[in-house]
Protein backbone atom coordinates (compact mmCIF):
# COMPACT_ATOMS: atom_id res chain seq x y z
CA UNK A 1 0.00 0.00 0.00
CA UNK A 2 1.25 3.88 -0.93
CA UNK A 3 0.47 6.12 1.93
CA UNK A 4 -3.17 7.28 0.59
CA UNK A 5 -3.76 3.73 0.32
CA UNK A 6 -3.21 3.15 4.07
CA UNK A 7 -4.68 6.31 5.07
CA UNK A 8 -8.01 5.02 3.72
CA UNK A 9 -7.75 1.79 5.16
CA UNK A 10 -6.85 3.13 8.76
CA UNK A 11 -9.76 5.46 8.40
CA UNK A 12 -12.20 2.60 7.34
CA UNK A 13 -11.35 0.09 10.02
CA UNK A 14 -10.93 2.85 13.01
CA UNK A 15 -14.72 3.47 11.85
CA UNK A 16 -15.92 0.38 12.62
CA UNK A 17 -14.42 -0.33 15.58
CA UNK A 18 -15.21 2.74 17.21
CA UNK A 19 -18.06 4.33 15.44
CA UNK A 20 -19.10 6.13 18.24
CA UNK A 21 -15.92 8.75 20.09
CA UNK A 22 -17.15 9.52 23.18
CA UNK A 23 -14.96 12.69 24.44
CA UNK A 24 -12.55 10.47 27.53
CA UNK A 25 -12.77 13.64 29.74
CA UNK A 26 -15.54 14.55 31.84
CA UNK A 27 -17.01 17.88 31.11
CA UNK A 28 -20.28 20.18 30.49
CA UNK A 29 -19.07 22.94 28.34
CA UNK A 30 -16.35 24.72 26.82
CA UNK A 31 -15.07 25.82 30.02
CA UNK A 32 -14.69 22.95 32.20
CA UNK A 33 -13.66 20.94 28.96
CA UNK A 34 -10.62 23.78 29.07
CA UNK A 35 -9.24 23.10 32.55
CA UNK A 36 -9.81 19.26 31.99
CA UNK A 37 -7.88 19.57 28.54
CA UNK A 38 -5.15 21.63 30.99
CA UNK A 39 -5.27 19.36 33.37
CA UNK A 40 -4.44 16.14 31.58
CA UNK A 41 -1.15 17.38 30.56
CA UNK A 42 1.16 14.73 31.93
CA UNK A 43 -1.77 13.04 33.08
CA UNK A 44 -4.12 10.67 32.42
CA UNK A 45 -7.70 11.11 31.56
CA UNK A 46 -8.93 8.47 33.99
CA UNK A 47 -6.92 10.45 36.73
CA UNK A 48 -8.44 14.06 35.67
CA UNK A 49 -11.74 12.73 35.72
CA UNK A 50 -11.59 11.70 39.13
CA UNK A 51 -10.34 15.13 40.22
CA UNK A 52 -12.54 17.64 38.51
CA UNK A 53 -15.86 16.70 39.96
CA UNK A 54 -14.52 18.17 43.33
CA UNK A 55 -13.29 20.98 41.40
CA UNK A 56 -16.24 21.95 39.32
CA UNK A 57 -18.41 21.63 42.18
CA UNK A 58 -17.04 24.34 43.62
CA UNK A 59 -15.89 26.51 40.47
CA UNK A 60 -17.30 25.35 36.96
CA UNK A 61 -17.27 28.94 35.32
CA UNK A 62 -14.60 31.53 34.90
CA UNK A 63 -16.77 33.42 37.94
CA UNK A 64 -16.89 31.01 40.48
CA UNK A 65 -13.08 30.07 39.85
CA UNK A 66 -11.34 33.21 40.69
CA UNK A 67 -13.26 33.26 44.00
CA UNK A 68 -10.93 30.09 45.05
CA UNK A 69 -7.57 31.05 46.11
CA UNK A 70 -4.70 29.72 43.62
CA UNK A 71 -3.73 27.44 46.79
CA UNK A 72 -7.25 26.06 46.89
CA UNK A 73 -7.52 24.98 43.71
CA UNK A 74 -4.03 23.51 43.59
CA UNK A 75 -4.71 21.42 46.59
CA UNK A 76 -7.83 19.90 44.39
CA UNK A 77 -5.82 19.53 41.32
CA UNK A 78 -2.71 18.17 42.98
CA UNK A 79 -3.25 14.47 41.74
CA UNK A 80 -2.88 15.85 38.39
CA UNK A 81 0.86 16.79 38.84
CA UNK A 82 2.47 19.93 38.04
CA UNK A 83 -0.29 21.52 40.61
CA UNK A 84 1.35 24.57 41.09
CA UNK A 85 1.64 25.57 37.55
CA UNK A 86 -1.89 23.99 36.75
CA UNK A 87 -3.39 25.91 39.44
CA UNK A 88 -2.03 29.36 38.48
CA UNK A 89 -2.65 28.77 34.91
CA UNK A 90 -6.28 27.73 35.47
CA UNK A 91 -6.91 31.21 38.14
CA UNK A 92 -5.36 33.64 35.96
CA UNK A 93 -7.29 32.52 32.54
CA UNK A 94 -10.21 32.89 34.55
CA UNK A 95 -9.24 36.40 34.93
CA UNK A 96 -8.83 36.82 31.54
CA UNK A 97 -12.19 35.07 30.40
CA UNK A 98 -13.72 37.22 32.45
CA UNK A 99 -12.24 40.62 31.62
CA UNK A 100 -11.63 40.34 27.80
CA UNK A 101 -14.00 37.81 26.36
CA UNK A 102 -17.09 37.96 28.85
CA UNK A 103 -16.92 35.11 30.75
CA UNK A 104 -17.13 33.50 27.88
CA UNK A 105 -13.93 30.52 26.39
CA UNK A 106 -12.99 32.08 23.27
CA UNK A 107 -13.75 30.66 19.63
CA UNK A 108 -10.27 30.83 17.76
CA UNK A 109 -7.09 29.23 18.12
CA UNK A 110 -5.09 32.33 18.61
CA UNK A 111 -7.00 33.82 21.70
CA UNK A 112 -6.79 30.33 23.07
CA UNK A 113 -3.07 30.15 22.93
CA UNK A 114 -2.85 33.25 24.12
CA UNK A 115 -4.53 31.87 27.63
CA UNK A 116 -1.75 30.31 30.07
CA UNK A 117 -1.14 26.97 30.33
CA UNK A 118 -2.96 26.33 26.95
CA UNK A 119 -0.84 25.15 24.30
CA UNK A 120 -2.04 23.93 20.91
CA UNK A 121 -2.78 20.67 21.07
CA UNK A 122 -5.09 21.72 24.48
CA UNK A 123 -6.72 24.82 22.00
CA UNK A 124 -6.74 22.11 18.99
CA UNK A 125 -8.80 20.12 21.99
CA UNK A 126 -11.12 22.76 22.55
CA UNK A 127 -11.95 23.86 18.72
CA UNK A 128 -12.46 20.59 17.74
CA UNK A 129 -14.26 18.78 20.69
CA UNK A 130 -16.65 21.99 22.01
CA UNK A 131 -17.05 24.39 19.26
CA UNK A 132 -16.81 21.67 16.51
CA UNK A 133 -13.91 23.44 14.13
CA UNK A 134 -11.72 21.26 12.24
CA UNK A 135 -8.87 20.08 14.01
CA UNK A 136 -6.20 17.69 14.47
CA UNK A 137 -4.87 17.22 18.05
CA UNK A 138 -1.73 15.27 18.29
CA UNK A 139 -1.00 13.17 21.57
CA UNK A 140 1.35 10.74 22.09
CA UNK A 141 -0.33 8.00 21.28
CA UNK A 142 -1.16 9.88 17.61
CA UNK A 143 2.44 10.62 17.37
CA UNK A 144 3.37 7.23 17.86
CA UNK A 145 0.52 5.47 15.69
CA UNK A 146 1.59 7.90 13.07
CA UNK A 147 5.23 6.98 12.33
CA UNK A 148 4.43 2.94 12.90
CA UNK A 149 1.62 3.39 10.07
CA UNK A 150 4.30 5.15 7.84
CA UNK A 151 2.08 8.51 8.32
CA UNK A 152 4.41 11.08 9.34
CA UNK A 153 8.42 11.14 9.79
CA UNK A 154 7.53 12.05 13.36
CA UNK A 155 10.03 14.83 13.26
CA UNK A 156 8.07 16.35 15.83
CA UNK A 157 4.51 17.01 16.58
CA UNK A 158 3.83 20.14 14.70
CA UNK A 159 5.17 18.07 11.63
CA UNK A 160 2.71 15.28 12.78
CA UNK A 161 -0.23 17.50 12.71
CA UNK A 162 0.51 18.53 9.22
CA UNK A 163 1.22 15.36 7.68
CA UNK A 164 -1.89 13.97 8.86
CA UNK A 165 -4.02 16.58 7.97
CA UNK A 166 -2.73 15.77 4.41
CA UNK A 167 -3.44 12.36 4.33
CA UNK A 168 -7.35 12.64 6.06
CA UNK A 169 -9.73 14.38 5.04
CA UNK A 170 -10.75 17.64 6.53
CA UNK A 171 -14.21 17.11 7.62
CA UNK A 172 -12.77 12.95 9.85
CA UNK A 173 -10.03 14.93 11.35
CA UNK A 174 -11.97 15.59 14.38
CA UNK A 175 -13.46 12.29 15.19
CA UNK A 176 -11.00 10.53 13.61
CA UNK A 177 -7.99 11.63 16.03
CA UNK A 178 -10.19 10.04 19.08
CA UNK A 179 -10.59 6.98 16.97
CA UNK A 180 -6.75 6.62 16.59
CA UNK A 181 -6.28 7.15 20.18
CA UNK A 182 -8.96 5.00 21.14
CA UNK A 183 -6.57 2.09 19.12
CA UNK A 184 -3.90 3.45 20.70
CA UNK A 185 -5.01 2.61 24.15
CA UNK A 186 -6.58 -0.47 23.51
CA UNK A 187 -4.87 -2.37 20.87
CA UNK A 188 -1.52 -0.49 20.35
CA UNK A 189 0.11 0.78 23.56
CA UNK A 190 3.33 1.88 23.64
CA UNK A 191 4.62 -1.47 25.55
CA UNK A 192 3.04 -4.02 23.84
CA UNK A 193 3.42 -3.04 20.18
CA UNK A 194 6.52 -1.95 18.34
CA UNK A 195 5.80 -1.54 15.18
CA UNK A 196 5.10 -5.62 14.72
CA UNK A 197 2.33 -7.03 17.06
CA UNK A 198 -1.18 -5.33 16.81
CA UNK A 199 -3.28 -6.01 13.88
CA UNK A 200 -3.17 -2.78 11.90
CA UNK A 201 0.59 -3.14 11.59
CA UNK A 202 0.67 -6.89 11.02
CA UNK A 203 -1.89 -5.84 7.88
CA UNK A 204 -0.48 -2.35 6.81
CA UNK A 205 3.29 -4.00 7.00
CA UNK A 206 3.33 -7.87 6.79
CA UNK A 207 6.64 -7.31 5.49
CA UNK A 208 8.43 -5.65 8.52
CA UNK A 209 10.65 -7.61 10.31
CA UNK A 210 12.33 -5.56 12.40
CA UNK A 211 10.71 -3.20 15.29
CA UNK A 212 10.26 0.22 14.82
CA UNK A 213 11.73 3.07 17.08
CA UNK A 214 9.82 6.23 17.23
CA UNK A 215 10.72 9.55 18.25
CA UNK A 216 8.83 10.80 21.14
CA UNK A 217 6.40 13.69 21.18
Amino acid sequence: MNKTERANWISDQLEKLFPETPIPLDHSDSFTLLIAVLLSAQCTDVRVNTVTPKLFKRANTPKKMIKLSVEEIEDIVRPCGLAPRKARAIHTLSHIILDKHGGLVPESFEELEELPGVGHKTASVVMSQAFGHPAFPVDTHIHRLAQQWELTSGKNVVQTEKDLKRCFDESKWNKLHLQIIFYGREFCKARSCDGLSCRFCEELFPSRVRARKYKKA
